[in-house]
């Protein structure tokens, strides 16, 4: 195929009527073709999208690239920053000799630009606190995050049910923690009578968990105030889209943590968001970076749940994508949904990585211009293979992009510079002061010492519930049962995906 047949391929499949980004110019035997640019419509980018590659191709730019487009054109961002490399976002970057000739090459201007930043925290880093309580977050996300069995996940999915019975407000870990000691020790006989028998084993199990995860900083992220998603929508005085940074380089060793938190907040974005229908631009969009540690410990269940969450999001106007070494890293159900992809260069050390690559080439449309399964192992840094879906939902040609450079620095940020945003931050004060309103923890501690005092003065404490219709609820299993029926569960993360699933087939 000749040069003329190449362009003109790439200026039909890559022009729109709508708006749209420009991530950089098409490659052709090498070379630059100038004028002839890679546009992503921005009607598709609520479509998802992956970007892939060996360590030090190249994808920390190309996400640094699209975030500072969307920004411009008014669409927030939320980038999960797991190797802390994303901030230099915040500042203009420089124009060096390297950027002046690829940028010429390409006929595009640079313009240094900085772009509004919050930096954002579930761990112990400086920044806006993000925070859920343990209601919000519901039963199954927290016994995953607690990596507990089934039946320990009963037990939690029981201790819930309780409390919602009783108008316990469960907000944080102590909470929790005395729900579960009150039950164990001094409600005994009232949980057996209503909910079925706890065994001793299975809740010591559950508070040693409970333990481990709060010398993990898990009683950071769970308590009030809770997080309102409306925050991560903010424009600047520019109409620049706010670029919502999550810092997350103290929890890599941590990942039930990070990916039990992802799924709660697509879930609550999915709950809270309206339809948006048929509209010229997303909402938000949101990037996960190293997105194979939601995927490596997930259970059948739970990637069902993800991939139902990624399918219906989009109609909400929020684009998800993912950033990963290799897209196998990805399941297919998960693979299938995503509309762009922006394929950096690929390694063929071994055995395994060749087959890696060969499924990775499988996964772009067919062309005349490449043989994929080759080009992908030649791609030099900021080149990368790239389709999308045009404004009719339809693929558009293959091809190979020479990414333009950022406009913001390409490094990252002082310790002055991340307090300086920090401190200036409009959502620091509304989130990072921490108040603990009255909550399970202090109804059962003032009903233990009430009891205690009856005690005290030889008075026999009142039954709080019958102990009638023991006969059949008396093992766990059975009081498990009742639990699951419960409308209880239709809440939190998993409980707005399962609605989500229901309408969908009554749709169909």
């Amino acid at each position: 195929m000749t040069k003329e047949n190449f362009t003109q391929t790439i200026n039909s499949g890559y022009s729109f009527k709508g708006d749209f980004i420009t991530i950089g110019a098409a490659k052709f035997n090498e070379e630059i073709q100038p004028n002839h640019f890679i546009n992503i419509p921005l009607k598709t980018i609520n479509r998802h999208g992956l970007i892939a590659g060996a360590t030090g191709t190249g994808k920390t730019k190309t996400i640094q690239v699209l975030s500072e487009q969307l920004s411009a054109k008014g669409i927030p961002i939320l980038m999960m920053d797991i190797k802390g490399d994303f901030s230099g976002i915040a500042q203009a970057g420089t124009e060096n000799e390297f950027i002046k000739n690829r940028h010429s090459q390409m006929n595009l201007t640079f313009a240094a630009s900085s772009f509004p930043v919050e930096l954002m925290t579930i761990s112990e880093q400086n920044g806006v606190r993000l925070r859920a309580t343990l209601t919000e977050f519901g039963p199954i996300l927290f016994s995953r995050i607690l990596d507990l069995n089934e039946t320990q996940s009963g037990i939690v999915s029981l201790i819930f049910k309780y409390c919602d019975d009783k108008k316990l407000p469960l907000l944080d870990l102590k909470d929790f923690k005395k729900t579960l000691q009150f039950l164990t020790n001094e409600g005994k006989e009232e949980i057996e009578a209503d909910y079925g028998r706890i065994s001793a084993s299975s809740t010591g199990a559950i508070i040693r968990k409970l333990i481990e995860i709060e010398q993990q900083g898990g009683e950071l992220f769970f308590g009030e105030p809770s997080f309102d998603i409306q925050d991560l929508m903010r424009v600047d005085d520019r109409g620049f889209g706010y670029v919502n940074i999550l810092r997350l380089t103290d929890i890599q060793d941590k990942p039930k943590l990070f990916s039990t938190f992802m799924l709660n907040l697509l879930a609550q974005v999915y709950s809270q968001m309206p339809e948006q229908g048929d509209s010229g631009q997303p909402e938000l969009v949101i990037f996960i970076d190293e997105a194979h540690l939601i995927f490596n410990e997930a259970s059948k269940t739970l990637l069902n749940q993800i991939e139902t969450i990624i399918k219906l999001i989009r109609s909400k106007g929020i684009g998800i994508y993912f950033i990963t070494q290799n897209p196998t890293d990805i399941p297919n159900g998960v693979l299938s949904q995503l509309g762009l992809k922006i394929q950096h260069a690929l390694r063929a050390f071994t055995e395994k990585d060749r087959k890696a690559i060969k499924t990775a080439s499988e996964n772009f449309p067919s062309t005349d211009f490449y043989k994929t399964n080759e080009i992908i192992t030649q791609l030099g840094t900021g080149d990368a293979l790239v389709t999308a879906l045009n404004e009719k939902g339809i693929p558009t040609p293959l091809a190979v992009c020479a990414m333009r450079a950022p406009m913001s620095r390409m490094d990252i940020l002082s310790q002055a510079e991340i307090d300086d945003i920090i401190s200036k931050s409009k959502l620091t004060p509304k989130y990072n002061e921490y108040f603990d309103r009255e909550s399970a923890y202090e109804i059962l501690t003032a009903k233990l010492e009430q009891l205690e005092s009856e005690k005290e003065n030889n008075k026999t404490p009142s039954k709080t519930s019958s102990t009638s219709s023991k006969s059949d609820n008396s093992d766990l299993t059975k009081g498990i049962l009742k639990v699951v029926t419960s409308a209880t569960f239709i809440r939190g993360a998993f409980g707005i995906l399962n609605k989500m699933m229901n309408n969908n087939k009554k749709k169909k």
